[in-house]
């Protein structure tokens, strides 16, 4: 089974994150530059092509974050070299009737990614332990039976959310999840900046503001989560998101590591296989040579 790559901001798996201490910027000077990026970048296109052909694994990819923190535009440099072919983000907002007719891991199962292929989920199922957590109130909607709104609610969505990627990981699916850990400060200045850019005001909504001032019971509920769901099979990655190109450098970076690390190659034909190649190329060959004047 998967391994995950080892990294300064995986976040631990034996429940010690505490996220007031989980970094929001570098801690010390780094390269610069979009070189180290785009070297990244070519690894993962490289990496995702043999994915395709090998056919054998998916690969998803889970991005969490406080609003203005980052995802969509990490989201779009990382994986700017990859085949569209192979690779498909899906975004996930407010549940529609039809989701909340089933349970909180239907609509995000439904999404999955098929073998040889990246799936990118911007949001996920963790939005039901994260944003629910912060607004109970939103449970009223998903109609569950009152004998399951008790006070472990949350601890059973968390031993389901384990169990559900332990199931995917058991069957060739290679999960990272990461939390593009901004701080409060900078979150700030971003909104301002959205403000100030009339090309940026569509980015900008007040509920953005509302949700900013519960950032205490945000940080609580992602603690939380991250504690109980990074698993090696499933890690979680904090990165800091404050130096937006130190933040994309390090998802392209693990996530470069992570494709390499499943040491796949392009497929080898088998022999019957490998003798109809040698004999259309013959015949290929003949027939070139035949046609030059």
């Amino acid at each position: 089974m998967f391994a995950a790559p080892t990294n300064e901001h995986r976040v631990p798996f034996d429940g010690s994150f505490a996220i007031g201490a989980a970094a929001t910027a570098p801690s010390g000077p780094w390269p610069s530059g979009k070189a180290g990026l785009t070297e990244h970048v070519r690894r993962i296109a490289a990496a995702q092509r043999i994915l395709y052909a090998h056919d054998r694994h998916a690969v998803l990819l889970i991005f969490q974050a406080m609003d203005a923190a980052g995802k969509d535009s990490t989201i779009r440099a990382v994986f700017s070299g990859v085949n569209p072919a192979g690779c498909h983000v899906v975004s996930f907002k407010r549940p529609s009737d039809v989701e909340l007719d089933h349970d909180f891991l239907w609509r995000t199962t439904q999404a999955l990614p098929p073998r040889g292929t990246i799936g990118v989920f911007n949001r996920s199922h963790y939005e039901e332990v994260l944003v629910v957590r912060v607004h109970p109130e939103l449970l009223a909607a998903e109609r569950l039976p009152d004998a399951l709104r008790g006070p472990d609610l949350f601890a059973r969505r968390f031993e389901s959310i384990r169990a559900h990627e332990l199931h995917l990981a058991r069957n060739g699916v290679v999960i990272l999840k990461f939390f593009l850990n901004v701080s409060r400060g900078e979150q700030r200045r971003r909104f301002l900046d959205r403000l100030r850019t009339p090309r940026k005001h569509w980015k900008f909504s007040a509920a953005d503001v509302a949700e900013a001032e519960r950032w205490p019971d945000y940080m609580a509920a992602y603690e939380e989560a991250l504690n109980e769901t990074s698993r090696p099979w499933a890690p979680w990655y904090a990165i800091p998101a404050d130096d937006k190109p130190y933040m994309r450098r390090q998802v392209a970076t693990i996530v470069a590591d992570a494709l390499e690390s499943l040491g796949l190659d392009y497929p080898a034909p088998d022999p019957e296989r490998s003798r109809e190649i040698r004999r259309l190329r013959a015949e290929l060959t003949a027939a070139a040579r035949a046609a030059k004047p």
